[in-house]
């Protein structure tokens, strides 16, 4: 599947005030952002270097050269960037090929979804070859189009890519449900000025106006999503 997007204006959810849901993929559908740290410990390992466990609360949810980048001046590692992010990409890819678990939940909601003909798009800071791998595991049936990191000029925590699925979708941004489990993929949602289900996998979100924090994918349905819509105009 590519980020080839159907044109604007198609693909809404006639008689709703939900249009699309938007899904972040590493921690909120698939128990992966562990992976990326185990990955990074690793790699640093091999360079002679020791990650700190705080540094795991920097580097989630980000794009991969933001997270290498940090992860490179903390340590100080003698590695170019482009060289670090194609062995995590490497060591991230050889994990999944061996296992790739969903998160509780994230089956039942998409075939929900996919049963309601909801437009529903996959939005991820993580690289395109990396999305394709998962997709396979998710069902590509599932996602009218995918975004991935490395499509956009700027990814999370800026608004591009929900701003881009959002269009791509043929819906309004704040007639978006959008679920992530990272302060860096809200912050990009709210941006947008999409509605955000927060499931956390690694730190702490608090609540706030347009943002419901869920402890599971087990808690949201399609009711759910459209009861976020309820007190808009």
């Amino acid at each position: 599947m590519t980020s080839t997007v159907p044109a604007l204006g198609t693909r809404t959810a006639e008689g709703s005030a939900l249009q699309a849901v938007l899904l972040d993929m590493d921690g909120t559908l698939v128990d992966t952002e562990g992976f990326w740290w185990d990955v990074e410990v690793e790699i640093f390992a091999r360079l002679g270097h020791t990650l700190d466990e705080s540094w795991r609360h920097v580097v989630v949810g980000g794009p991969m050269t933001r997270s290498a980048g940090f992860l490179i001046e903390a340590t100080g590692a003698d590695i170019p960037l482009t060289e670090l992010t194609a062995l995590l990409n490497d060591g991230f890819e050889d994990r999944i090929g061996h296992a790739l678990p969903l998160m509780p939940g994230a089956a039942r909601l998409l075939a929900e979804l996919h049963e309601h003909a909801i437009p529903t798009a996959l939005v991820s800071a993580s690289h395109r070859r990396i999305i394709d791998r998962v997709l396979k595991v998710l069902g590509p049936h599932h996602f009218a189009l995918s975004i991935a990191g490395d499509e956009v000029s700027r990814t999370k925590p800026f608004p591009d890519p929900y701003l881009l699925a959002a269009a791509g979708l043929g819906a309004q941004p704040d007639r978006c449900a959008v679920v992530e489990d990272t302060a860096t993929g809200v912050a990009a949602a709210e941006a947008a000025g999409c509605r955000v289900v927060a499931v956390p996998s690694v730190a702490p979100i608090t609540p706030s106006e347009g943002r419901t924090v869920v402890t599971s994918l087990e808690e949201v349905d399609l009711a759910f999503l459209r009861g976020l819509m309820t007190e808009m105009p």
